[in-house]
C-alpha cells in the first residue's frame, strides 16, 4: 500500500471561547496603543461560564476602560450584559522586567527569552501551507454568511479541519470537518446539506480541488451550548490554530495580548518576513526560520534556516544574504514592522499568516530583490 502524505490544518470561529479572550485581549492592547504607543501589555483573558476576567500587566499613559473594550467584542456575538460579569485585575510591568526592556541607550531588549518560528511555502500564492488556508477559509465563509444574513440557525462558535494529501504531484483533499454551533430548532439534514455544499464544495472549487472529500458536520451530534458557556477560553491557547498548522513548527509562546517588545510576538512576524522573502525570491521552495531571543538583547542570540532540502543555492549562501539584508536589532524590527501601531486585532482570528486582505508589514514580498542582490 502506499503511504499517504497527509497535512491536517485546523481554525476555530470568532465566537469560540479561546477566540474571544484573544479578542479582548489584543483589542485592550490595540486602545492602549492607539493613545500611547510606548504602551507595555501583557493582558491575559479568562472566559469560564459566565463569568470573564482580564489580568496581566499593562504600563501605559493611556485610560483604557478595559470591561467597555471587551464589550465591544462580546455584543456583535450576540451577547448582552445578562450573559456575563466582567472582572478586570490589571497590574504594571514589573520593574524588573521593564528596566531590561526600556533601556537609556535608545535600544530596547527582549521582553522575555524565547524560540520563535517563522514558515513559508511556495505551495500557495500566500506562502502558507494549504491545509491551513482551508481550514481558515471554511470558517470565515461562514461567519460571512452569518453577517449576511443566509446561514439560518448557525451561530459564531465553531471549528473546522481540513486535510490534504500530498502523496501525488497534486494535492488530493482528503476530509472537511465543521462543528458550528446552532439554533435549537433547526433541521440538521438541511444545516448538514447548507455547510457540505454552501461551504466546503465552494471553497474546494476556489482552490482547484477535489469535491469527493469526506464531509463531516457536527459528528457529535447538537452543538446548542457554546462559547464561555460551553467550555473556558483562554488567551494563547490556539498557538498552532494561529501559526501554520501542522506543517512547521510553532514557538513556545503565544501572540495575543502581547506588545511588540515581547519577542513572541514581534520576533515570530519578523521570521515569517523573512521565510516569505527567502522563498519569494526563489532561493528555497520551502523555508523556516528560527530565532531565538534572551532577556534584555536587543537582538536574537541564534538563527537557523531549514529548508528541506529545496534550497537551489547553498545554504551557506542564504544564510549570509539573509544576515545582509535584514537588520534584526529588535528596534529595528519594531519599526520596520509598524509594530507599535493598533494593529493587532484584526489578526486575533483567522491566522496571523497569510493575511493578504489585511496587508500586514510582515506579509511584504519587499525584500526580494534586496536578497538576490545580497547573494
Amino acid at each position: 500500500m502506499e503511504k499517504l502524505a497527509l497535512y491536517t490544518s485546523e481554525s476555530v470561529g470568532k465566537g469560540h471561547p479561546d477566540k474571544i479572550c484573544d479578542q479582548i485581549a489584543d483589542a485592550v492592547l490595540d486602545e492602549c496603543l492607539r493613545q500611547d504607543k510606548h504602551s507595555r501589555v501583557a493582558c491575559e483573558v479568562l472566559a469560564s461560564n459566565r463569568l470573564i476576567v482580564i489580568g496581566g500587566e499593562i504600563t501605559t499613559k493611556a485610560y483604557v476602560d478595559v470591561v467597555k473594550v471587551a464589550w465591544s467584542i462580546l455584543k456583535p456575538l450576540g451577547y448582552n450584559e445578562n450573559d456575563f460579569t466582567i472582572l478586570s485585575n490589571i497590574n504594571r510591568q514589573s520593574p524588573n522586567i521593564s528596566k531590561l526592556v526600556d533601556k537609556k541607550n535608545q535600544t530596547i531588549g527582549a521582553g522575555d527569552q524565547g524560540i520563535v518560528y517563522g514558515y513559508a511555502t511556495d505551495k500557495t500564492k500566500t506562502y502558507m501551507p494549504l491545509s491551513t488556508i482551508l481550514a481558515h477559509e471554511l470558517v470565515k465563509t461562514a461567519t460571512k454568511l452569518i453577517e449576511q444574513g443566509k446561514f439560518h440557525g448557525a451561530k459564531y462558535d465553531m471549528k473546522s479541519q481540513v486535510t490534504i494529501d500530498w502523496s501525488k504531484k497534486q494535492p488530493i483533499l482528503d476530509n472537511m470537518l465543521m462543528s458550528i454551533q446552532h439554533d435549537t430548532d433547526i433541521n440538521h439534514s438541511k444545516f448538514k446539506d447548507f455547510v457540505i455544499n454552501k461551504i466546503m464544495k465552494p471553497i474546494a472549487q476556489k482552490y482547484r480541488l477535489n469535491t469527493n472529500f469526506v464531509a463531516r458536520v457536527n459528528a457529535a451530534g447538537d452543538f446548542i451550548i457554546g462559547g464561555p458557556i460551553g467550555d473556558t477560553g483562554l488567551t494563547g491557547r490556539k498557538i498552532v490554530v494561529d501559526n501554520y498548522g501542522t506543517t512547521a513548527h510553532v514557538g513556545g509562546g503565544a501572540f495575543s495580548g502581547k506588545d511588540y517588545t515581547k519577542v513572541d510576538r514581534s520576533g515570530a512576524y519578523y521570521a515569517r518576513w523573512i521565510a516569505k522573502n527567502v522563498v519569494a525570491a526563489k532561493l528555497a521552495q520551502r523555508c523556516e526560520v528560527e530565532l531565538a531571543f534572551a532577556i534584555g538583547e536587543p537582538k536574537p542570540i541564534s538563527m537557523r534556516i531549514e529548508t528541506f532540502n529545496t534550497n537551489v543555492v547553498s545554504i551557506d549562501k542564504i544564510y549570509k544574504t539573509v544576515h545582509k539584508t535584514f537588520d534584526m536589532d529588535l528596534i529595528t524590527i519594531i519599526k520596520t514592522l509598524n509594530l507599535d501601531q493598533p494593529i493587532y486585532q484584526q489578526t486575533a482570528t483567522f491566522g496571523h499568516f497569510g493575511r493578504e486582505e489585511l496587508k500586514l508589514p510582515w506579509e511584504q514580498l519587499n525584500k526580494v530583490k534586496t536578497l538576490l542582490k545580497n547573494l
